[in-house]
Order: C-alpha cells, then sequence, then structure tokens
C-alpha cells in the first residue's frame, strides 16, 4: 500500500464525511466507518475521482463486511498502475 494513497483516503473521509482521523487505521473495515450504504458508495466514487481511476464493481463492492481501508487504497494503487500502463493487460 503506497502511504500517499492512504493519506488521500484519510482526508476524503475526514474533509468530506465527517469521519474522526482517529479512528483511521489501515486495518479498519469501510463498514466500521459509521458511513450508511449510500455515503460509502459516494465515498468510494469520491476517492476514485480525486485519483482519477475507476474500480470495477466486481473487485470491490464498499458495503460488503470486512472490506478494510488497507485493501481500498491496494485497489487504488492497482487501478493508478494500470492507469499508467495502459498496454498491459490485466486479469
Amino acid at each position: 500500500m503506497n502511504p500517499s494513497t492512504f493519506d488521500v483516503i484519510a482526508t476524503v473521509l475526514v474533509d468530506q464525511f465527517k469521519v474522526d482521523a482517529s479512528a483511521l487505521d489501515p486495518l479498519v473495515a469501510l463498514d466500521q466507518l459509521g458511513l450508511d450504504s449510500l455515503a460509502l458508495m459516494e465515498f468510494v466514487f469520491a476517492v476514485e475521482d480525486r485519483f482519477d481511476v475507476r474500480i470495477p464493481e466486481s473487485r470491490l463492492d464498499p458495503r460488503q463486511a470486512g472490506v478494510t481501508l488497507e485493501e481500498l487504497a491496494l485497489l487504488l494503487d492497482e487501478a493508478i498502475d494500470r492507469k499508467a500502463s495502459p498496454d498491459v493487460v490485466s486479469g
């Protein structure tokens, strides 16, 4: 996980969704952030917009129990890498 990716995720949560910064840890599950299912979807869209990438829903459903901030950061890192290397075929 790229630490700067996590930092951006944390900033979005604090600034746009008013999540307490002290509650943010890479191992915290998205469903433990106190956001309802609609807000979770809006949060994922917000971080995707921030990085100008999309994570396929088949790879991430933020309403699924147990998905951590670290997993989200890793998926974002993968999407960023794919965008930077569009000639690489992903499976």
